[in-house]
């Protein structure tokens, strides 16, 4: 059976510096200045076992499968959506039993890759979000000559592919 691609006419793999981060629950605007966005990664443990009867051969299975943490980076501003939302997992001052919001801290992402033309070329559903790391500030330094940047780490439980997003034409 052959995969066709659904734009036959690019031969050029698509370039990783256009893209967007999306949160789909709280309305259609971007994550705010997004710069750098880690790898979509999971990986399956391997179970080795071996029958009784052959001890020269070994066979492996799947077994667990974990999706690695992603991490986003964008330069410091006054907007405050990586804090707000750090802060729904740890609210440092909060009254003791509400420090998290057990009912909010998990956000879906969106991650969407654009062509040069700034046209959406591949879209990935990342489910059940949470940030287990927030650096709000980098080392400063007097003598660097560099952009502030702020960092959340988001663990997850899963991501895949949206296959109902449909490549537009070219220009």
């Amino acid at each position: 059976m052959a995969i066709f691609p659904a734009n036959p006419e690019r031969l050029d793999p698509y370039k990783n510096f256009k893209f967007l981060i999306f949160f789909p629950d709280l309305g259609p605007d971007p994550v705010a200045a997004v710069s750098k966005v880690t790898a979509l990664r999971r990986t399956t443990e391997v179970v080795e076992h071996r029958n009784g009867g052959d001890p020269s051969t070994e066979h492996k299975s799947p077994g667990r499968t974990k999706y690695e943490a992603i991490t986003l980076e964008r330069g410091v501003t006054q907007n405050t959506e990586f804090e707000a939302w750090a802060n729904l997992v740890w609210a440092t001052g909060a009254q003791p039993g509400s420090e998290s919001s057990l009912k909010a801290f998990r956000r879906n992402l969106l991650i969407q890759l654009m062509n040069e033309a700034g046209q959406p070329v591949l879209k990935y559903k990342v489910y059940r979000c949470w940030v287990s790391e927030y650096q709000a500030l980098p080392d400063l330094d007097a003598n660097a000559n560099a952009i502030a940047l702020q960092h959340v780490k988001v663990e997850n439980e899963g991501w895949e592919r949206d296959t109902s997003f449909n490549e537009l034409p070219e220009p």
